[in-house]
């Protein structure tokens, strides 16, 4: 697992580029902000409950939460998982709605 700052995913996200993003937070967490990404609470994740994202294994997929606590150990069980290009966003929806509002 790899990290990606809240600026790295920002510029991306502009330039229009297509991120697979997986949100691991709760739903009404993701109901209050969401940039964009599959919600897939870190709770399916530890039961294996991936069939949504299987399609991505030998694509890059980024992770994200509250933080960034949650979505790294989701990073990691996706690659225990056999997920073979994983990041974490540095900082979570924190870090972006302090650098970007929300």
């Amino acid at each position: 697992m790899t990290t990606i700052t809240v600026e790295e995913l920002h510029e991306r996200l502009a330039s229009g580029e297509k991120i697979n993003l997986i949100d691991v937070r709760e739903p009404h967490e993701n109901a209050e902000f969401n940039i964009g990404g599959i919600l897939l609470p870190l709770g399916k994740i530890q039961v294996m409950q991936i069939d949504d994202i299987e399609d991505f294994k030998t694509e890059e997929v980024i992770c994200y939460c509250r933080s960034g606590q949650r979505s790294m150990m989701a990073a990691v069980m996706l690659e225990t998982f056999g997920f073979t290009d994983v990041k974490n966003l540095s900082g979570g929806m924190l870090g972006w709605k302090e650098k970007y509002g929300g």
